[in-house]
């Protein structure tokens, strides 16, 4: 019995397994209407440009929101803010679903509104992914952890792409928004159930509590109160742009999410309007470059890992895969020439591949960041990041209805894959943690 007891339990494991789960229907929300985007724009009369706009509304207000919501996390605590932020981001989700259904409500601006607040919803779940890690996890677990819930994004459409073009194909684009808003209510009701702060958490013995605190891990986050939260200051964002390095990695981060914000919304509408596939056929086409970005994503942080500890170098460690996976993903501009649809989603394939290879932001930031700013500076990574998202539906929709095509849409996404090498290459030179003096 007391050997027993001395055993740490592996509580951790399960709360990253629903980590990852969560953020798998973060993303999937934020792809719904990608798929459901084909018949909603033909029911409502919407035009690739509107359609643009709706699809960028999201990013507005998840890059506006992403300093507000850290805010929000270090004042009340990442469970009681989390929760709160699925159970929104759920409603205003299933909310979409009744566009159309009242007349003094034009379609495009209820979409756009309602995509803005889910943007705004989902603000801190990222950053509350990172505290809750912070806190499980003793720092030898936590590049291990975090890759987990950050290849969430890739196992996402693999799991609920095909499950959302069988919706919209079988019952309506309607049913997308309905379906996936209640699962995430279900996903509120288990992150209540679940997750709790180690320290109070009932399942966790004394055993993994000693393991995890002795490693470095922050049980005691929740306990500081708002009083504990850093002041923000306009002038540390300043320093942080100012620094050559620093802009390189924040440039290479946004034209990295050109590429994958043009697979969240563009590209089932791509295979439907410029494929001729239906959207059941497309929801299903999306899931096989989402699961080779998913392999790509943990190819790359084992490959990263394993040069590091071979060669030292964290410039050969972090730049190499990301050259090389950025080169793969330049495949996309292919899809041009490509008539065959197995050749398209092939070409998708390895370009997503190489995406996932190359997606090793979230590791320089941690080899890169000002000890006292760790926390601003991945703020600021992730909103320049998520710009990306604001961008790239714009342009895409303005090119297809200038030229009735994709084919420059899929150009100007493959260049900024060459303008991500450049930027970590060029412009942000030798990898080093940045200092700022106190």
């Amino acid at each position: 019995m007391t050997d027993q007891r001395s055993r740490p339990t592996h509580v951790r494991h399960a709360i990253i397994a629903l980590i990852f789960v969560i953020t798998a229907v973060n993303y999937a929300d934020r792809a719904t209407f990608s798929i459901a985007g084909s018949a909603a724009a033909i029911e409502l009369g919407l035009d690739p440009v509107q359609t643009g706009f709706i699809l960028s509304a999201f990013a507005w207000a998840y890059v506006l929101a992403q300093v507000p919501g850290g805010l929000l996390l270090d004042k009340f605590g990442t469970r009681r803010v989390y929760a709160a932020a699925i159970a929104l981001w759920s409603l205003f989700t299933a909310l979409q679903g009744f566009t159309g259904m009242i007349a003094l409500l034009p379609a495009v601006a209820t979409l756009f509104a309602l995509r803005f607040l889910v943007g705004l919803a989902e603000a801190p779940s990222f950053p509350g992914n990172a505290r809750l890690v912070a806190a499980w996890f003793p720092s030898a677990e936590r590049g291990t952890a975090s890759a987990i819930f950050n290849s969430a994004q890739y196992f996402s459409l693999v799991a609920f792409a095909p499950l959302m073009g069988w919706l919209a194909h079988s019952f309506g684009w309607r049913s997308v928004f309905w379906v996936m808003g209640a699962l995430g209510l279900i996903a509120t009701a288990m992150f209540l159930r679940f997750i709790h702060s180690p320290a109070r958490h009932p399942r966790i013995n004394q055993a993994e509590r000693d393991h995890i605190e002795a490693g470095g891990g922050l049980i005691h986050m929740e306990d500081g109160g708002a009083g504990s939260a850093a002041a923000f200051d306009w002038g540390n964002v300043g320093k942080l742009i100012a620094n050559r390095m620093m802009l390189g990695i924040y440039l290479g981060q946004y034209c990295i999410n050109v590429l994958t914000y043009f697979f969240v919304t563009w590209f089932p509408i791509y295979l439907v309007k410029e494929r001729g596939l239906n959207v059941m056929e497309a929801g299903f086409a999306a899931a096989a470059p989402a699961l080779c970005g998913f392999v790509g994503g943990l190819a790359g942080g084992y490959v990263s890992d394993r040069i590091l500890k071979r060669t030292g170098s964290l410039d050969w460690a972090r730049k190499g895969p990301l050259v090389v996976g950025m080169l793969l993903a330049t495949a996309i501009i292919g899809c041009v020439w490509a008539e065959q649809e197995w050749l398209v989603v092939t070409l998708m394939s390895v370009a997503f591949f190489g995406k996932g290879v190359a997606s090793l932001g979230w590791a320089i930031m941690a080899d890169v960041a000002p000890r006292r700013l760790a926390g601003l500076s991945g703020g600021v990574f992730n909103m320049f990041g998520n710009m990306a998202g604001i961008v790239t539906p714009i342009v895409v929709g303005f090119i297809v209805a200038a030229t009735g095509s994709f084919d420059w849409a899929l150009v100007f996404v493959g260049a900024h894959c060459l303008l991500t090498i450049f930027a970590f290459l060029v412009i942000a030179g030798p990898i080093r943690r940045m200092q700022i003096a106190e």
